[in-house]
């Protein structure tokens, strides 16, 4: 399962990615009537979204072997004009000596910000918002032909411990702090479409600065109930045939059966594993957001899917374009998390009787607990003796 996970979102991150890998080639140019400069056809092919080969430009960057002698007009320049001089800006090749220290700083011109912008603002808005709202409504129609699962003959009257006081705490921390951080998130994200035509540029400056020392300070507390989670469960959460025959029931949820599980059923396992894969994925592009351009990720990244899936991302990144790829990555994965918690509050709140108390005070009904974990509750009266359970 954690394979597949970790599959799918390197397959989400390369056709999601802003870089034009898979955009259709230009046809060759012919650029002799030009003296090698671009053409009418350079600037149709690109209004076209089509992938223009830019060598003609990016290396047009002038030759001193050209340089005229000093003693001429230009001979000055060494070989290399004004406007070579602006290309070299413009691709990231000229050499900046600026009194700001830093990588960032060096790079004079950096548009891909235009790309990262329109993304964020556009589809990262549109299809991920449509994707929490669309999620919400099916449940809401699920809930209304489904109804509650609930407790077949009704609660038993006598409880079994299911979770301990550290369980409980570091469920707690992991999911306030996410359901924190993406409330936050999505007023940093869609506030000024949505928020400042309601509550006005002034109230929503107040708002989005606050959601933002939340978030960045939030985020340290994710990280670390995502530890303690790991670490608490995952010998629990260890695939085996009983969830294939879990997954081939439904879970019991779209019908009156009761599959067989241990202390997790199949569907737990899906959600810890989701959350644990993407929660670290979330963790680290949040990182490198709260560390500007300390923690480059995306050209190592690329480099070795260009190696593994003979892609041709690029692996020469501006700093400010591993930044843009962090925060497009970062809403990427926290929509779908969002999704998957939507899920797990489902199913432990209105969806199921008797589930939320598994979280709430760490004890649940007896005859839940058979009907729905009857090897572990098999495996606790052993170890334990039917007459412990209180």
């Amino acid at each position: 399962m954690n394979l597949k996970l970790l599959g799918a979102a390197v397959f989400v991150l390369a056709t999601l990615s802003f870089n034009s890998v898979w955009a259709e080639e230009a046809p060759a140019v012919d650029r002799t009537a030009t003296g090698g400069a671009q053409t009418l056809e350079d600037i149709m092919a690109r209004q076209q979204k089509l992938k223009v080969d830019e060598t003609f430009r990016s290396e047009n960057l002038g030759n001193p072997a050209n340089a005229a002698p000093n003693t001429d007009q230009l001979g000055t320049r060494g070989g290399v004009s004004d406007a070579d001089t602006y290309r070299s800006i413009r691709y990231n090749e000229f050499d900046a000596n600026t009194q700001i220290r830093g990588s960032a700083a060096d790079v004079l011109i950096q548009d891909g910000g235009i790309s990262w912008y329109k993304l964020r603002e556009g589809p990262i808005i549109t299809y991920g918002g449509g994707a929490l709202l669309g999620f919400i409504a099916l449940l809401v129609v699920f809930y209304l032909i489904r109804g509650k699962i609930m407790i077949d003959g009704g609660p038993a009257g006598t409880t079994i411990q299911r979770f301990k006081a550290i369980e409980r705490f570091g469920h707690w921390l992991l999911a306030g702090s996410f359901i924190a951080l993406g409330i936050t998130g999505l007023i940093t994200l869609m506030g000024r479409s949505f928020l400042i035509p309601v509550m006005g540029p002034d109230a929503f400056a107040t708002l989005a600065a606050g959601s933002k020392w939340v978030h960045n300070n939030i985020s340290w507390s994710f990280m670390l109930g995502l530890v303690m989670t790991f670490f608490m469960w995952v010998a629990h959460n260890i695939p085996d045939k009983l969830d294939w025959q879990w997954l081939k029931a439904g879970g019991g949820i779209f019908t009156k059966s009761h599959p067989s599980a241990k202390k997790f059923n199949a569907g737990q396992k899906i959600v810890f594993w989701t959350v644990m894969v993407l929660g670290f994925s979330l963790s680290l592009s949040g990182l490198s957001l709260l560390f500007p351009f300390e923690m480059p990720m995306f050209a190592e990244t690329f480099s070795v899917m260009n190696s593994v899936l003979g892609t041709d991302f690029a692996t020469a990144l501006t700093p400010h374009e591993e930044m843009q790829y962090a925060n497009i990555w970062h809403s990427i994965i926290a929509f779908v998390m969002m999704l998957a918690i939507i899920a797990h509050i489902y199913i432990g709140t209105v969806g199921m009787e008797g589930a939320f108390d598994a979280m709430g005070n760490g004890q649940v009904d007896v005859e839940w607990a058979r009907q729905h974990h009857d090897l572990w509750v098999a495996e606790v009266e052993a170890k334990q003796g039917k007459g412990e359970l209180t």
